[in-house]
């Protein structure tokens, strides 16, 4: 069980191969993405500081690590912490104790091994819980919240990092094909991703109502808030390469979704010879939203 801003992850094992992501081969694409939106990150680490005060977390899960970007983050923000890496992905895994250990902070980020739901009682008592984009990969939502509930200590806050808006990096019209490609991308995705919650173990048809699903597992809620990631055109080198990665693991997953219209666009806008492509057009941003519902235990 990984996380990603963007969503455009699986879950680890028990998958269909339709839905199935291969989390090695997509660590560079993740610790790109979380690089880009570590703004967004840092914003809502200080905003949790309001919250709960930092001198008061002693140990905090990243739920979901993935390459341990906002392990690291969580680390600096709170001093006094121990941080624990949780994912089911050793490559990740790996790659979060590197990231933790070129920072300067291999003394209080430590990595586990765990995967949700069975792995609930190998992760130990926290005074925060990070979660981002995580928890919409167990099949149960409302039991594994109760879970993370049961882990957190009196007065120990969860920070759930569900919802926002779907990334857009692309003009409605793109000079080529039907305006509007991206938004039927997104929509292709939306289908595959009620695909891939319907085929967890134990999945529960849950509305996403995450503040009554955190009241139900005994948890005061404790705000909300969005975070934007902004970059405008022209985008930097680094976002455009993660924007070229998007895009181009997407292609397979999604083609027998779409059209044979938005295929043929879809093969254009990954075609690194157009000048319309996405390795060279000049129109490309990053617009995205996520929203961190929190929590906190009496």
């Amino acid at each position: 069980m990984t996380h990603d801003h963007d969503h455009d992850h699986g879950h680890h094992g028990h998958q269909h191969h339709a839905t199935h992501l291969d989390w090695a081969a997509m660590a560079p694409l993740l610790e790109r993405q979380a690089e880009i939106h570590s703004p967004l990150y840092t914003r809502a680490a200080a905003w949790l500081g309001e919250l709960v005060p930092a001198v008061g977390v002693r140990r905090a899960l990243d739920v979901g690590s993935g390459p341990g970007v906002i392990s690291t983050l969580l680390a600096e923000a709170l001093p006094f912490a121990e941080v624990v890496a949780v994912d089911g992905s050793p490559e990740l895994l790996e790659r979060a104790r590197a990231r933790a250990e070129a920072r300067g902070l291999a003394g209080r980020v430590s990595i586990l091994r765990a995967e949700l739901p069975a792995d609930f009682d190998s992760l130990g008592e926290a005074d925060l819980i990070w979660a981002g984009n995580s928890t919409h990969h167990i099949g149960d939502q409302r039991a594994a919240l109760a879970s993370f509930a049961g882990l957190l200590r009196p007065g120990g806050l969860i920070a759930l990092v569900e919802g926002g808006l779907y990334a857009r990096h692309l003009p409605a019209n793109i000079g080529f094909g039907r305006p509007g490609l991206e938004t039927r991308i997104e929509a292709a995705h939306a289908d595959w991703f009620a695909l891939m919650r319907a085929e967890l173990p134990d999945s529960k048809d849950e509305a996403d109502d995450w503040r009554a699903l955190l009241a139900g597992a005994g948890l005061t809620p404790s705000g909300t808030r969005t975070f934007l990631t902004d970059i405008p055109a022209p985008v930097p080198a680094v976002v455009r390469e993660g924007i070229v990665a998007h895009f181009t693991r997407l292609r397979e997953p999604l083609s027998e979704r779409l059209d044979a219209e938005d295929r043929a666009s879809f093969d254009r806008l990954l075609d690194p010879a157009d000048p319309l492509s996405v390795h060279r057009r000049t129109d490309l941003f990053m617009l995205s939203a996520s929203t961190v519902h929190t929590a906190r235990k009496g």
